[in-house]
This record gives C-alpha cells, structure tokens and sequence, in this order.
C-alpha cells in the first residue's frame, strides 16, 4: 500500500516538489478515473518505451476549472483528487490558472471551506493576478484585508498595488495608495516613491512629483540613481526640459554618478524635444567618461538622426556600434530602415532588410515592410520589393493583403500581368484577405487593376472570387462590380454576371450602362431572347437608357423567337422613350400583332406611332390583312382609322369592302360603303349593285334601299372625288 501511494504521489508531481501524504481509500476511485490507463498499464510498458507523461496536480485542477463551470460538483471533485492543500499545490494553481476569475474563485474558496490558509506569498500571487487583469477592486479588497486574516503587510505589496493602478491609468489610485500607507503604518522607502514617481510622471504630474521628492528628501530618505532617472525622464515627457537638467545636475552633486541608463535618458529626453546637438554631447561625454554606449544608446541615437532628416549620420552610428561589437536588435533596424526608405536610399535599406534576415531578426514594428515594399516600388526596382514580401515571410512575419496590393498595383502598371497574378494567387489561395488580424487592407487602386485584367483577358472567374473575399471585409467598389458583370457578359457567361447586378442592386451600389448593355448582348450571342429582355428590363429600372441600336437587336431577337408581344413591349418602350428610328422593324412588328389577333394592342401601338407624329404604312397593313384573309382584323384597323380621320388611299377601302363582301360579311361592308360615299370614294357602282343584291337576298331590304338611294344622290358628286382624302393626320 506504501508503494502504491508513493507511485500516486509521483503522478500529480506539481512545479514545486509537494509532500503528499498516503492517499485514502474514499479517494482510489478518483484517482483512478483520471489516471487508470497510467496505473493500470504501469507494470505493462514495452520494454524499451518511456511511458507517457503525467498531468500534474496543479495542471488538472486548472484543466477541471476552465472546461467546467465553478459549482460545488466541482468543488468536491476537486477536493476528491487532492489529499491535501498546502502551500506549493495553492501557489501553483494560482500560478498556473487560465484566467484570473479561475485564480480569485480558488483562492476564495479554499480559505473559505477551511482547506487551506493563505500567507503572504498567496496573496502576493492572487494581487499580481489580479492587477494585471485589471480587476483592481477584488485586488485592493485583499490587500486591505489581510490583517484581518493574520498576515502582515510589507512594501512590496504596496507597491504591486500602486504600479497596477498607474498601469491602468487611474492615477489618483496610486496616490491614495501611497498616503494610506503613511496612514496605516507601512513603511515607506525609496522604492515606494519611485513606484509613485514611475506613475505620476508618465501621466505629466511633475508638479506632484517635486512635492512628493522634496518630501522623500526631507524625510531622510535618499533618492538612488533610479529615482534620478525615473523623474528626469518624466520631465522630458512633459518638455520640462530646464528641470530635467537641474535634477540631472542635483544628481552628480550628491554623488549619484549617472550611470548609462541616465546617459540614455538624456539622450532620449533631448531626441524627444528634437534637440539633436544636446543628445549627442551627452553620448559624448558618457564616452569621455569610459560608460560604455549599450544597443539602447545607439539606437536611440539612430533615431534621433533619423528624425531630423541626417540618415548618414544614422548610417555612419549603426557601423560605429557594429564595429565596436554592439549587436543592433530589432529595434535598432526597425528604427534605421524608416529613415532609409524616407531618404530613398533603396539599395542601403536592401542591404539592411538582408542582414535582418540572415540574423533572423524581424523588426518589432511589421509596418516597415509596407514602406520597404512602396520605397522599392518607387525606385523601379520591382524585383527587391518582391524579395520585401520573401523575406517576411522567412522571417514569419505575417504578410497583409496591403503588402500584396502595393506588388500587383506596381506590376501592373508596369505590365507584367503574370507576375501580378501569382501574387493574386497566393491571396487567394491563403484567404489573406480575409485575415482578422491583418491592419492593412487592399487599396481600390490596386485591386481595381487586376481585376480590370482578369475580366479583360477570360479569367473573370479567378477575378470574381477574388473579389467576393474583398466583399466580405466590406468592399463595395463599383468599378470592380461593373468590370466584372463586362468580364463575364463578354466570356458568355451572363447568368453569373446577371446576378452580380442583383447584388448590386440589393446593396444600392451604382452600375454604369456599359455593363448592362454588354450583358443584354451577351444574352443575345447566346440565343436567348427572353433573358436579354429581363436584361433590357433591368437596365431601365438602374436608370440607364439603351441605344436605339440595342433596341433593334432584342426586338429582332424577340421577333425571331415568335415572342412577338415582347417584341411589342420593348416597342413601346422604346417609343415612350423617344427613340423614333427602325420603321421598318415597327411594321413587321404590327403585322405579326393583327395577324396573331392581338389587334387592341396593334392599335394601341399604331395609337402611340401617331401621338408621336410617326406615320405608319396603315396601306400596307390593310393589303395584308385582306390578302390574309383577316378581314375582322382589317375591319377593326379601318374603324380605327377612320375614326382618326388618316390618310389612306382609295383602294384600301375597296381591298376591305371586296375582303367583307367575298367572306359575306355584308353588313360590315355596307357599313363601309357608307362611309365611302359620303366621303365620295365610290367610282365604280359595280361593287354598289352587287352588295344591293345580297342585302336583299339576305332580306336586309331596309340597308339596301339606303344604299340605293345614297348612290342615286350622290352620282353628280362622285367624280369630283379623286386621289386621297384631303383630312390631316390625327395627332
């Protein structure tokens, strides 16, 4: 049993070595549940393999904690699992916690339930947890209540206190803090003030932070080195330049030799206030006085050089510091190569950028590539800023689509398309685009040209999936919707283009009628009609008016496809639009209408021909009506023109009134005989006697001695009747 327990005592090993005592036999069939395989299998490994390793105690109570929600279920599961609590399992766990909810409802509950009692290292721990979450409350809340549980306050956690709040920003947190120690009998040294002096003076209280110096001092309390540098450069921040000196100066009469740090912050503190000439007399004199310049002082210097515009004295530095062994880091290149690229000195930023990777150093600040990427561009060397992008991603940097849009938009204008699209390709195929963390995003300009590409040489397919990422980050660009919908009107695809339309349509963004008209040709390529009108259709209602010529090709089409009531549709909208053009078209289109019995709407249209002072060939359509034998429909056009008062000829009335009397309509003619006498187009009585004779054989005696007496009144007025009628069109 001895043994059994020491094996179990080994498998929850935590960070700190705990001395677990032999486990109970209520708690075997825990253990066993999380670690029956370990047990089990213990005595059964091959000889030759090391057996898995096991979670430690701390780890699973954490696991347990995060994928379970904070009940007494899982209060006592945990309770099950540990034999004992003390102080290296709690710190542990409070350690090793996921979140700091997870740490303060331990901490809580184990003092709470009597399992364990917290000391001063604990609540160190849970106070540093806590502030770094910002959960400031609960952490004050523990702190002041510790005397209360029996353990002593000390400065250190004062001063944790004081740093989260300044952290946070709530100054007046940290002040409160420090004068409650005063209060409350903690003692206070120079490292309370200088936590106190590192908030205030970074939220420009240097006015508080002489008060509170000057009482340190008068206190007894001798400010360090680091006292000096913290207020010097907090001055500095608030350009409170002359006292920065004066402390700086105060500091070597007391015999705190500045040490490099202190050099650094003068030099950083003048650079700050662009003072160039005063950051490098100090670098000067830290030299002269044998402290060696550290990568900080270098750097710093770079960037001060760099500020004002003088890179070769920053190039001239960064070999100094190489030569003197000093190895610049990532800050030292991320703060030489803006300045470069802000020079022009392309090839010199090349050869930093080379260094970078040779050392396998990434810059601090991503940014700089998209300005190596654009300087290199600008320089005409395409090709080393396609070696920016290869060295990001050597050195893990994550690439942005804003990286790839400065390459294609310069590859582009350059006219090398292939090299473009393999750029296009990657995004594509990676989702760059789509990235949440990406910051730079894909100009207008660069996407925009390498769509325009696509679409223009038969890879609008490659184009529109491009686009439809860009779409998801929120992209609306209607140039890049309108290249596509020509893109895929032109490779005869036009339903995929008819729906990037809808789309358009639906999110209120503005299509040009170019692309409505290459797709309502593309409908037509492809043979169908119906489609090209839906198109036409769509046209109008966008706001776009089609040419007179796009109107003839999809009524033609229309009309080819026995759709000849569309075909008058797109008719009458074309005239309602006042596009006066294609007669001839306009005709065959009435003709079909009479001859298929749609006559109300062949007279609605011939109706609006003459509201728009267009003369139709109503002649020609009478002829073929009678020819045809559609003698209702031909009758109908003669009321209608009649009623209308519109010139005809003569022998139009007498191609309808043989058409009625050869299809013994008799009364329909001896309504248009009438008609004709009293105009006096009657030449010939023939016809008269004929039509006398087959009224009275039909016993419509009455209509035939009207007739007769009509041409016995009018035989002296007849041949006065030539030619045309002489009555003006309708309008």
């Amino acid at each position: 049993m001895a043994s059994l327990c020491a094996s179990r005592a080994a498998i929850f090993k935590p960070k700190k070595l705990l001395t677990i005592s032999p486990t109970p036999l209520c708690l075997r069939s825990t253990i066993f549940f999380y670690n029956s395989e370990s047990l089990n299998n213990h005595d059964r490994i091959p000889k030759g393999n090391s057996p898995k390793p096991q979670e430690r105690l701390e780890d699973l109570i954490c696991r347990m904690m995060s994928t379970r929600a904070w009940t007494t279920r899982l209060q006592n599961s945990i309770r099950n699992i540990v034999p004992s609590f003390d102080h290296e399992l709690v710190y542990n766990v409070l350690h090793s916690a996921k979140n700091s909810e997870h740490a303060l409802q331990f901490f809580r509950w184990v003092e709470r339930s009597g399992l364990f009692r917290h000391d001063r290292e604990t609540h160190f721990k849970i106070i540093q947890i806590l502030g770094r979450a910002e959960k400031l409350n609960h952490a004050r809340c523990i702190l002041l209540d510790m005397p209360n549980k029996g353990v002593d306050w000390d400065e250190d956690l004062w001063v944790l206190m004081i740093d989260s709040y300044g952290k946070a920003g709530i100054v007046q947190e940290s002040v409160k803090l420090f004068q409650k120690m005063e209060e409350l009998g903690v003692e206070r040294t120079v490292k309370s003030y200088n936590a106190l002096f590192n908030v205030i003076t970074r939220r420009g209280r240097y006015m508080m932070a002489k008060r509170y110096f000057n009482k340190m001092v008068n206190q007894g309390i001798e400010p360090t080195g680091h006292t000096y540098n913290l207020l010097i450069w907090g001055f500095f921040l608030s350009s409170k330049v002359d006292t920065a000196i004066r402390f700086f100066e105060d500091m070597k009469s007391k015999g705190i030799m500045p040490d490099v740090v202190t050099y650094n912050t003068m030099i950083n503190g003048y650079i700050r206030v662009k003072k160039i000439e005063e950051a490098e007399k100090y670098f000067v004199e830290m030299k002269a006085r044998n402290i060696e310049p550290t990568v900080i002082s270098y750097t710093t210097l770079i960037k001060g050089y760099s500020a004002v515009e003088r890179i070769d004295d920053a190039v001239r530095l960064f070999e100094e510091m190489k030569s003197f062994g000093i190895k610049p880091n990532a800050i030292t290149y991320s703060t030489l190569l803006p300045g470069l690229c802000d020079a022009q000195k392309m090839s010199e930023a090349g050869m930093i950028l080379k260094e970078m990777e040779d050392k396998y150093i990434a810059p601090k600040d991503n940014s700089i590539f998209i300005r190596l990427i654009s300087g290199q561009c600008e320089a005409s060397d395409l090709d080393a800023a396609a070696d920016v992008l290869k060295t990001m991603i050597r050195l893990s940097v994550p690439t942005e689509a804003g990286h790839y849009g400065v390459l294609i938009e310069n590859f582009c204008k350059a006219g090398i398309y292939d090299r473009a699209v393999k750029f296009l390709d990657k995004l594509i195929e990676k989702e760059i685009v789509l990235r949440p963390q990406s910051s730079l995003s894909m100009e207008p300009s660069a996407y925009n040209l390498i769509i325009d590409y696509l679409c223009n040489n038969g890879q609008t397919g490659k184009a529109e999936t491009f686009f439809r990422q860009l779409m998801k980050t929120g992209v609306q660009d209607p140039i890049a919707f309108n290249n596509l919908v020509c893109g895929h009107s032109r490779e005869g695809v036009p339903d995929s283009a008819f729906e990037l339309l809808k789309i358009m349509g639906r999110r209120k963004v503005l299509s040009d009628g170019i692309a409505h008209k290459s797709l309502v040709e593309s409908y037509l390529k492809k043979g169908e009609p119906a489609d090209a009108k839906a198109a036409l259709d769509n046209m109008l209602e966008h706001g776009h008016d089609p040419d007179s010529l796009l109107y003839r090709s999809v009524m033609e089409s229309l009309m080819g496809d026995g759709r000849v009531q569309t075909a008058s549709r797109v008719m009458k909208i074309m005239l309602e639009k006042g596009v006066k053009e294609h007669m001839d078209l306009i005709s065959t289109i009435l003709e079909a209408l009479l001859m298929r019995g749609h006559v109300e709407e062949a007279l609605g249209r011939i109706e609006l021909l003459l509201h728009n002072s267009l003369s139709p060939d109503l002649d020609g359509l009478l002829s073929v009506l009678c020819e045809k034998g559609k003698t209702s429909a031909a009758l109908k056009l003669l009321d209608f023109i009649l009623e209308r008062n519109c010139n005809i000829d003569f022998s139009s009335y007498d191609k309808v009134l043989d058409s009625l009397l050869a299809a013994g309509k008799t009364l329909n003619a001896y309504s248009i005989l009438c008609k004709m006498m009293e105009d006096g187009g009657v030449k010939d009585h023939k016809s008269c006697e004929e039509l006398i004779k087959s009224l009275n054989d039909e016993g419509n005696t009455k209509q035939a001695d009207i007739l007769r007496r009509m041409i016995l009144g009018k035989e002296t007025t007849l041949d006065s009747k030539k030619g045309k009628k002489k009555t003006p069109i309708a309008t």
